[in-house]
């Protein structure tokens, strides 16, 4: 089940690099801003329950998908480009069990109980 649930987040992330290709931007804009989303992790410098809180919400797939969509409606590449990124970086995070945080610890996520079920 654990290798069906990170096919299924490759294929998400193929998904993204075609919607990449969609727009007017230059091939290394998506390498070079794909770990940018991580900047969300300077939550954890004020505390774990900070950190997990903007962690969370920066990596949550449906904030990416709601920036590509108003993007699209308004014909803004730039939030378009950043809703990619979001959910680009969101699903590879998927694929190597980087998870949404809980409060207690960074390396506590929903990943990490599913995947001690599985």
């Amino acid at each position: 089940m654990k290798n069906l649930i990170k096919l299924e987040e490759i294929s998400l992330f193929i998904l993204s690099i075609f919607l990449f290709t969609q727009l007017d931007f230059s091939w290394w804009w998506f390498p070079l801003f794909l770990l940018a989303p991580d900047i969300g992790m300077l939550g954890y410098s004020v505390n774990n329950k900070t950190g997990a809180i903007i962690y969370n919400i920066v990596h949550h797939r449906a904030l990416a998908i709601g920036l590509y969509i108003i993007g699209a409606m308004i014909d803004s590449q730039v939030i378009q480009f950043t809703g990619i990124i979001l959910f680009a970086h969101a699903t590879i995070d998927r694929v190597f069990d980087y998870g949404f945080k809980y409060f207690d610890d960074f390396k506590h996520t929903h990943l990490t109980e599913t995947n001690s079920e599985i």
